[in-house]
């Protein structure tokens, strides 16, 4: 998940001062000794911050540190992420937890579901997330609901309160019951990332994960979860092209999502309009350029017809963490489209605006002249497109 952050003046509290000064003295460390040291401060301040709802004072200390280019940004940003994701033991012989999520790439021409996942497939999914992704001693708790990127929490806080609910789930080995009303509206996309999220629980200094195991590989535990996995969560996903991705700690984990989903969406799209053109992609044009706000935020690529100048389909490449003017994001997207099969690339490198229609908020994509426009499939397909193409 990108974290924007623009310089901004915050009044500084008592609180903010400490986390400031806490996240430096830690990104100044020179041993793992004083590393621990400044942790466990660093860490129990966090707690209490997120257990009082203090959002505002994590994200105006996160913002003067990244306006900065502090070394301190990262340090901090990684102990709010484990703090909100982590439950740790109250006492030796309790256990730790820490938030999951197994992620999942899918498209369709109808719509992704999201929403309640049935008692019998929660059962299936349970046993083989222990069988594949678990280290033998660890216990696991799963919401029973498929979340869509809208469903998910939408800042720390909330997603210190739902790792707590999971964790109290997990401790129990049991399922979290969650209330689909309860959870926002799931937008309607071509293609897009479906969640499952637990939490693992284990002895203190136990192994969480099969891979931390003695006889225990990433790459193995991911192939047999993809396959054994796979096969109980494609039923939640009629007529959808599915991708499974690495089950992680939860920050982690949507953060590789977004990646993937990155050139995932520009696959998608190539047979997407493959398929309701009745076309090979090599009939298709890619025209990719940059779009900038206060910087650069996103590469967008619209699609036409070849000999066209018709946009007739919109991808949007967003930028993430740490990627700026400097990323060599065109070399993947071009790539990306000459590997599904589009032979035809045009890419533009003129500033363009961050632009959305007015009418219905949809972006803006690129046409051949090198202008800002609407995405608009030919009328005689247009009906059995999905509402939102973008």
């Amino acid at each position: 998940m990108k974290r924007n952050r623009l310089p901004r003046r915050a009044r500084q509290t008592p609180d903010s001062e400490l986390l400031t000064r806490l996240a430096t003295r830690l990104s100044q460390s020179s041993n793992r000794v004083e590393d621990a040291w400044w942790e466990a401060r660093l860490a129990a301040h966090i707690d209490g911050l997120l257990a009082n709802d203090g959002e505002e004072t994590l994200i105006a200390v996160l913002d003067q540190l990244y306006a900065g280019g502090s070394r301190a940004y990262d340090e901090l940003a990684d102990m709010i992420e484990s703090c909100a994701e982590t439950r740790r033991a109250d006492a030796n012989n309790g256990l730790d937890a820490v938030m999951i999520a197994v992620p999942l790439l899918a498209w369709s021409r109808f719509q992704i579901p999201s929403g309640p996942i049935a008692a019998p497939q929660m059962e299936a999914l349970r046993v083989h997330l222990q069988a594949h992704v678990l280290a033998a001693d660890a216990k696991l708790g799963l919401s029973d609901i498929l979340y869509s990127p809208d469903q998910l929490p939408q800042n720390y806080v909330e997603t210190t309160q739902l790792a707590e609910k999971l964790a109290k789930a997990a401790v129990h080995g049991r399922n979290l019951k969650t209330d689909p009303a309860q959870l926002a509206e799931t937008m309607s996309f071509l293609s897009d990332t479906r969640y499952l999220l637990g939490a693992v629980a284990a002895p203190r200094g136990a192994a969480l994960f099969r891979w931390q195991e003695d006889d225990g590989d990433p790459a193995e535990s991911f192939r047999q979860w993809a396959i054994q996995g796979g096969d109980a969560l494609r039923p939640l996903l009629p007529a959808c092209a599915v991708e499974f991705l690495p089950a992680l700690a939860y920050h982690a984990s949507v953060r590789d999502a977004d990646r993937a989903s990155r050139p995932w969406s520009l696959r998608a799209a190539v047979a997407f309009l493959q398929t309701v053109l009745n076309q090979p992609a090599a009939e298709l044009r890619a025209v990719v350029a940059p779009f900038h706000d206060r910087q650069l935020e996103e590469f967008r690529i619209g699609f036409t017809q070849r000999g066209s100048s018709d946009v007739i389909h919109g991808v949007v490449w967003p930028l993430l963490e740490h990627e700026d003017e400097n990323n060599e994001a065109p070399t993947q997207i071009e790539a990306t489209l000459r590997e599904a099969g589009v032979a035809s690339v045009l890419m533009l490198d003129q500033r363009f605006p961050l632009e959305f229609c007015d009418d219905c908020g949809a972006p803006l994509y690129p046409n051949p002249e090198g202008e800002p426009v609407h995405a608009e499939l030919p009328e005689e397909q247009a009906e059995s497109a999905p509402r939102h193409l973008h």
